[in-house]
C-alpha cells in the first residue's frame, strides 16, 4: 500500500475540490509512491508527533491541520514548522492533511460534533455554491439506458440523498457523415441522417467532470459524442460550512452548556448571556466559525457552538442567540475518529493508529 492509496481513500470521502482557497490540503511532505508501514492520525503535526510516529513504527502522519499553509523559502529549523519538515524528511515520514475539505463535506468534522452532542435532523448550515455543472448529451434511443447507467456509475445524477437522477427528452438529431469518418449510423460521405435520439440531462460535481466524461465517451456509440457542461450556481446541499440540528428534547441554557462541556471534553466555555429560556435548535462549526453567526441566526438556532471568538464579536449575538466558544482544539479533537473510520473500513488489517498525545497549545489555569 502506498501514500497515494491512503490519500485517494481519504479524498474519495473529502475531495480536495471542497477545500477553501486559503487552504493547503494533501501531501505536505513525502512521495506518493512510497510504501506505507503504518499511519498515525493526529489533529496537528508537531515534533512530538513525529517522535511518536517513529516510536510506533508509522511512516505516514495523517493530520487535520496542515503543517504548511504558505511557501517555505528556507528550512533551517528556526520554527517548529521548519523543524518538523526536517525531521520528517530525515526519517522518511510522509505528512498528509485534510482540512477544510473535511470540514465542508457533509459527514465530516461538523457531523462528528453533532454526533457527540446527540443532535438529530442535521443539515449543512451554509451550503457552498459553484460546485455543480449540468451535463447535456444526445444518445440514440436504443443506447440511452446503457449511457445513463455508465454516467450514474461514474457519479453523475446525485442530488442530496437521491441517486440516478436525470431528465430525458426525445427528439430528432441530424448529421451528415463526412470524409474520414466511421459513423455508427449512415455511411462515410453519405446523405444526412435523421436519428431518433434522447437528450439526457444530469447534475455533475465539477471535480468529477473528467471521470464522467470518460464514462460518457466509453459508453456512447457515436464516433463523435455531442455534449455540453454548463456551470450552475445551485447550492450543493451536502457540502458547506457548519451544521444545524435539533436536540431530541429541549434543554435549559445551563443544562445545554453542561452537556456541551461534558460531550466535547471542554475545559471551559466562553459564552454570551443566556437570555433564551430553552435550547431546541443548535448551530455549530468546528474551528473558527464566527463568520457563520448570521447563518446560525437565520436558521433559527438558539445557540451557536464554535471557537476562536474575539471579545467584540460576542456583542454580535445581540440577545438573539447564545454564542458558546468551546476552544479550537476542543471543537476538532474528535476529527481523528473520522480518519480512523475511513481508513480502517478500507484497510481493516492495516496499522491505523490514533495519536496518544494532545497537541492543544492552549492551557488553562484555575
Amino acid at each position: 500500500m502506498t501514500v497515494k492509496d491512503i490519500a485517494a481513500t481519504i479524498e474519495a470521502f473529502a475531495p480536495p475540490a471542497y477545500q477553501e482557497s486559503y487552504d493547503n490540503c494533501g501531501i505536505q511532505v513525502g512521495n506518493p509512491a512510497d510504501e506505507v508501514t503504518g499511519v498515525l492520525i493526529t489533529l496537528d503535526v508537531t515534533e512530538a508527533i513525529v517522535d511518536e510516529a517513529i516510536e510506533r513504527g508509522c511512516n505516514m502522519i495523517v493530520a487535520h491541520h496542515p503543517l504548511i499553509f504558505s511557501g517555505l523559502k528556507k528550512i533551517m529549523g528556526r520554527t517548529y514548522v521548519e523543524r518538523v519538515v526536517r525531521m520528517a524528511i530525515k526519517n522518511d515520514i510522509t505528512i498528509y492533511a485534510a482540512h477544510t475539505n473535511l470540514d465542508n463535506v457533509h459527514n465530516g468534522v461538523n457531523a462528528k460534533i453533532a454526533e457527540k452532542l446527540g443532535l438529530i435532523n442535521t443539515r449543512v448550515l451554509a451550503p457552498k455554491g459553484d460546485l455543480l455543472s449540468k451535463l447535456f448529451t444526445y444518445v440514440p434511443l436504443a443506447d440511452a439506458d446503457k449511457v445513463r447507467d455508465a454516467l450514474f456509475a461514474a457519479g453523475a445524477g446525485q442530488i442530496s440523498n437521491y441517486s440516478e437522477c436525470s431528465f430525458n427528452m426525445r427528439g430528432t438529431g441530424t448529421f451528415r457523415p463526412g470524409e474520414n469518418t466511421n459513423p455508427t449510423i449512415g455511411q462515410t460521405s453519405g446523405p444526412r441522417e435523421n436519428v431518433e435520439e434522447v437528450k439526457i440531462e444530469v447534475l455533475v460535481n465539477r471535480h468529477e467532470q473528467g471521470r464522467i466524461l470518460a464514462a460518457l465517451r466509453a459508453s456512447h456509440p457515436y464516433e463523435e459524442v455531442a455534449y455540453e457542461f454548463v456551470p450552475l450556481s445551485n447550492l450543493a446541499t451536502n457540502v458547506g460550512s457548519g451544521m444545524v440540528g435539533e436536540l431530541p428534547q429541549p434543554m435549559k441554557p445551563e443544562e445545554m452548556l453542561a452537556h456541551i462541556k461534558a460531550s466535547m471534553k471542554a475545559e471551559c466555555i466562553r459564552h454570551t448571556a443566556p437570555g433564551i429560556k430553552r435550547i431546541e435548535k443548535v448551530a455549530l462549526c468546528g474551528g473558527s466559525g464566527s463568520f457563520l453567526l448570521r447563518d446560525a441566526i437565520a436558521a433559527g438556532a438558539d445557540i451557536f457552538i464554535t471557537a476562536d471568538y474575539k471579545y467584540h464579536q460576542f456583542f454580535d449575538a445581540e440577545g438573539k442567540i447564545i454564542i458558546a466558544d468551546i476552544g479550537h482544539y476542543e471543537s476538532e479533537q474528535f476529527t481523528s475518529e473520522i480518519f480512523a473510520d475511513i481508513l480502517r473500513k478500507k484497510y481493516p488489517n492495516f496499522a491505523v493508529l490514533l495519536s496518544n498525545l494532545s497537541t492543544n497549545p492552549v492551557k488553562y489555569f484555575y
